[in-house]
C-alpha cells in the first residue's frame, strides 16, 4: 500500500513541476489556473477508478491536500490584516468615498440575493424537484438530526443579537478571526480607528499624519505579501481539485443528478443576471468575467468566500479599477450578507422542493413572495456564521413552517454544489464593489476597460 502511496505523490509531484514549466514556457497566469484545473480533475478521478475512495486513495489525498489546504490558510492569514490596513487606512485619508459607497454595496447585495431566491425557486420548479421519492441513507438521516439540533442551537440568538455581534468586544480577539462575527468586527473596528484618526487631524494634525503614515507603509507591506501568495494558485487549484474529484462519491451524485441540474442551471442564470448588471452601469460584461476569471475559479475548488477575499480584493483593486477602500468593504461584506448561492438560490430550491410534500403550493403568490422576503432577511441574520448554506436553509425553512431536517437528504453532493455556489458568492460580492464605485462616481475605467489582467506576478 505504501509504495501505491508514493507512486501517486510523485506523480502529482511531476504534475506540480509541469505546471511550473509552463510559467516558464510564459503561459499566460488565466491559462495556466484553467489546466491546472482541469488536470486536478482528470488525475482525481483516475485515482478514484483506479483505487477506490478509501485506503490508498484517503493515504495519498491526505499528503496532496496540504498543498490545497496549504494554500488556503495562506489566503485566511491575510484577510484579517488587509482588511483592517485597507478600511483604516481608506476611512482615515477620506478616500474612495467609502461612507457614501457602504449603502451601495448593501443594496445590491440584498437586491440580488432577493433575484437569486426566485431564481433558485422557479429553476427547481421547472425540473419539477421534490423531496417526496427521495430516499435516506444512514449518513443522511444523521446528517437530518444534526440539522434539528444546530437548528435550536442557531435559534437561541435572535437576528437583533447577531447584528450586535459585530460590534467587538475586544478588538484584537476579532482581528485573529475568532468569533461568530469577526469578518464584520474587524471592518467596523477599522472604520472607527480611521474615523478617529481623520478627527484627531483637527486637534492634533502631526499625530494624525504619522499614523496615517505608517498605515500606508504597512498596507504596501500587507499588499506585497498578498501578490507573493497569489502566486501560487495554480499549484493550490490543482491540489484542490485533485482531492475533490478523488474522494467524491460519484454513485451518490448521479442518485441526485437532477438536483445537481437544477443547481447549476440556477447558478448560471444568476451569472447572465450579474452581468446584465454590469452591462447596466455601462461596462463590458466579457471583460468582468475575463478578469475576475481565476478569481471565481479559486473560491469554486476551495468552496471559500473567506478564503478568496485576498484575491476578491486585488482582482477588483488591479484588474476592475475599484477603490481600495470599496475593494475591501464590498468583499468584506459579501463574505457574509447577501450570499446569492449559499443564502439565496440554495435555501429557495429546498422549500420549493419540500413545500409538495406539506401540501403546499410552491408557485403561488404568497409562497413565492414570502419566501423571496424571509431569504433576503435571512441572509442578514446569518451574518459570519460558518456553514452559512446550512444556516440559511434552517433559517428559512423554520420561517417557512417547513421541516428543516430533509435537507439532510442532499449530503451527499453537498460539496459539488458548494463549489458553484461559493464562485457565486465571490462575484456578487465583485459586482456590489464595481456598482457601488461606479455610483461613487470613483470607479477607474481605464483600468477596468484595459486588456492586462495583474496577477500578483509582476514585481
Amino acid at each position: 500500500m505504501v509504495w501505491k502511496v508514493l507512486l501517486i505523490i510523485l506523480i502529482f509531484c511531476a504534475l506540480l513541476y509541469l505546471i511550473g514549466y509552463l510559467k516558464k514556457a510564459n503561459v499566460s497566469f488565466n491559462v495556466r489556473t484553467i489546466i491546472a484545473m482541469v488536470i486536478g480533475i482528470v488525475f482525481g478521478a483516475i485515482v478514484q477508478l483506479i483505487f477506490g475512495r478509501e485506503g490508498v486513495t484517503a493515504g495519498a489525498m491526505s499528503w496532496i491536500t496540504l498543498v490545497g489546504s496549504g494554500y488556503v490558510r495562506l489566503l485566511r492569514m491575510i484577510v484579517y490584516p488587509l482588511v483592517f490596513v485597507s478600511i483604516t487606512k481608506a476611512v482615515a485619508s477620506q478616500e474612495d468615498n467609502v461612507g457614501k459607497a457602504a449603502m451601495r454595496i448593501m443594496l445590491v447585495l440584498m437586491i440580488t440575493v432577493s433575484i437569486a431566491a426566485l431564481v433558485g425557486a422557479l429553476t427547481s420548479n421547472a425540473f419539477h424537484l421534490s423531496a417526496e421519492g427521495l430516499q435516506s441513507t444512514q449518513a443522511e438521516t444523521e446528517r437530518g438530526e444534526n440539522l434539528l439540533t444546530e437548528a435550536d442551537t442557531f435559534e437561541e440568538k435572535t437576528i437583533q443579537e447577531q447584528i450586535m455581534e459585530i460590534i467587538p468586544i475586544n478588538p484584537f480577539y476579532a482581528l485573529t478571526g475568532q468569533g461568530s462575527n469577526a469578518t464584520l468586527s474587524t471592518v467596523f473596528f477599522a472604520a472607527m480607528l480611521g474615523t478617529a484618526a481623520l478627527l484627531l487631524k483637527r486637534t492634533n494634525p502631526d499625530s494624525a499624519n504619522r499614523f496615517i503614515e505608517g498605515i500606508n507603509s504597512l498596507s504596501d507591506v500587507i499588499m506585497r505579501m498578498v501578490r507573493i501568495v497569489l502566486r501560487i494558485t495554480p499549484y493550490g487549484v490543482m491540489a484542490l481539485m485533485t482531492n475533490v474529484t478523488a474522494t467524491s462519491n460519484f454513485s451518490e451524485v448521479l442518485r441526485l443528478l437532477s438536483f445537481i441540474l437544477a443547481s447549476y442551471v440556477a447558478i448560471i442564470i444568476m451569472f447572465v443576471i450579474h452581468g446584465i448588471i454590469i452591462a447596466s452601469q455601462g461596462l463590458s460584461p466579457r471583460r468582468y468575467f475575463k478578469k475576475s476569471m481565476p478569481n471565481l475559479m479559486f473560491a469554486f475548488t476551495s468552496r471559500s468566500s473567506s478564503g478568496a477575499l485576498p484575491i476578491t480584493i486585488t482582482n477588483m483593486e488591479e484588474n476592475l479599477g475599484v477603490p481600495s477602500g470599496i475593494a475591501n468593504l464590498a468583499g468584506s461584506l459579501g463574505t457574509s450578507i447577501g450570499q446569492n448561492g449559499c443564502a439565496g438560490i440554495y435555501p429557495a430550491m429546498l422549500a420549493v422542493m419540500i413545500a409538495p410534500v406539506e401540501g403546499i403550493n410552491p408557485l403561488s403568490a404568497g409562497f413565492l413572495i414570502k419566501l423571496i422576503i424571509v431569504t433576503a432577511i435571512g441572509s442578514f441574520g446569518i451574518v459570519g456564521v460558518g456553514g452559512g448554506a446550512t444556516f440559511a436553509a434552517i433559517v428559512v425553512l423554520s420561517s417557512m413552517g417547513l421541516p428543516i431536517e430533509l435537507a439532510g437528504l442532499l449530503i451527499a453532493i453537498e460539496p459539488l454544489i458548494d463549489m458553484a455556489r461559493t464562485a457565486l458568492n465571490v462575484s456578487d460580492s465583485i459586482v456590489a464593489g464595481i456598482v457601488a464605485a461606479k455610483k461613487t462616481g470613483v470607479l477607474d475605467e481605464e483600468i477596468y476597460n484595459r486588456e492586462k489582467i495583474v496577477t500578483g506576478e509582476e514585481e
